[in-house]
């Protein structure tokens, strides 16, 4: 579970060990297995027309990506609790809303951030437009916010419990 904030990001205890955990495997391990990739697709000789040595470049290229989101992650966060179970929406929280008040149009997200979302679950940012709006707000709570296009959308919080992975 996280929140985030402009330069923090607030994780449990498991998330910042599950994102720790990936980091030394990619700077580690993954990182000797895709250079023996690379060496593997040289030795087959011309680089120009060998796509195995290009696909290990471009894998190569991406797991460098992630070593440095999850290094710049890593290095602003702060590790808590799990949210408490009080029905108040906040990062960190599965949020259920209903459309227009119809209980029967209802959408069920985690409110934080991707990086530490395991499952199936859709992930709202407390910094959208809709996670601005419901953060505070109680079980019970009719809310509006903004859509992209400018017009208003209206919710209710139907369910606010804490993220469980």
């Amino acid at each position: 579970m996280t929140q985030t904030s402009d330069n923090v990001t607030w994780l449990t205890q498991e998330a910042y060990n599950q994102l720790r955990a990936e980091l030394e495997h990619l700077s580690g391990p993954g990182r000797t297995e895709i250079a023996q990739k690379i060496e593997q697709a040289r030795e087959e000789g011309d680089l120009k027309e060998n796509a195995g040595y290009h696909a290990a470049r471009e894998e190569q290229g991406k797991m460098e990506l992630r070593i440095r989101q999850l290094t710049q992650l890593l290095e602003r966060a702060q590790v808590g609790e799990a949210p408490a179970d009080n029905g108040v929406a906040g990062p960190g929280m599965t949020i259920t809303v209903a459309f227009d008040g119809d209980l029967d149009d209802t959408m069920t997200f985690l409110l934080g951030s991707r990086e530490a979302a395991s499952g199936d679950i859709e992930v709202y940012s407390p910094q959208s437009p809709l996670g601005r709006a419901i953060v505070g707000q109680k079980v019970g709570a009719d809310v509006s916010y903004e859509l992209p296009n400018g017009r208003k959308a209206n919710v209710k919080i139907t369910e606010a419990k804490p993220f469980t992975g």
